[in-house]
């Protein structure tokens, strides 16, 4: 069974919630890769604790206190991501779960030293808003989820969500990183995946896949 800390789910609702600040529980256990009971249980302990305000049917928020901690776990993270990526040389495909390691035990007076080292990043590897210590993130076009792009529509990788190592790899290996341009060219009726044109080839990703690639359109 996977040992998911309260840090985990309220960086997970951060992340992943809706324009309204919403997001469902199957949502989160889908992320999680986990079961809806579990989240259940966690749900309950975080609205306890006043990190989330859960009411039933009407999903899941985070509260200004949740807020401020999930807000302060995704900067220790992406920053360390970037590190791993500038300084030490990892690829982008490998520092999502070292960095998941390093933001538990990583002091607040560390990570805004860091910041100063690499220059006050604005993005992560990923191309994922970092935020600043004041709680700001930096201007930036949302884009659309891949799956919902108009086949024959030209795109640009905007960000992709870091889930994890074995995401990250895999898309690496279709050729698709940051500012990486192609085109849709359909979808596929049977289960939904995105068929794209890719240097040249032809690639199918899942529906899954693609809702975690964020574009925007080519000039």
């Amino acid at each position: 069974m996977k040992n998911i800390s309260k840090e985990d789910y309220l960086s997970t609702i951060y992340k992943n919630r809706d324009s309204d600040g919403v997001i469902k529980g199957n949502q989160i256990a889908e992320k999680l890769e986990i079961s809806n009971a579990a989240v259940t249980d966690m749900l309950k302990k975080l609205s306890n604790d006043g990190f989330v305000d859960h009411k039933r049917y009407r999903g899941i928020k985070l509260t200004g206190e949740g807020e401020e901690y999930a807000r302060n776990m995704v900067r220790r993270h992406r920053i360390w991501e970037v590190f791993l990526h500038q300084v030490v040389g990892l690829p982008w495909d490998k520092v999502h779960d070292e960095a998941e390691n390093l933001e538990h035990s990583s002091s607040d007076e560390l990570i805004n030293r860091m910041e100063v080292i690499l220059d006050f990043p604005e993005f992560d590897p990923h191309g994922n808003p970092i935020p600043n210590k004041n709680g700001e993130l930096p201007e930036q076009s949302h884009g659309v989820s891949l799956n919902s792009v108009i086949p024959g529509t030209k795109v640009i990788v905007l960000r992709v969500n870091d889930i994890n190592n074995n995401f990250l790899n895999y898309i690496s290996q279709m050729g698709l990183e940051l500012n990486k341009e192609f085109e849709v060219k359909d979808f596929l009726d049977y289960d939904s995946s995105v068929l794209i044109l890719i240097d040249g080839r032809e690639v199918n990703l899942s529906s899954k896949l693609a809702s975690n690639i964020f574009v925007i359109q080519s000039q």
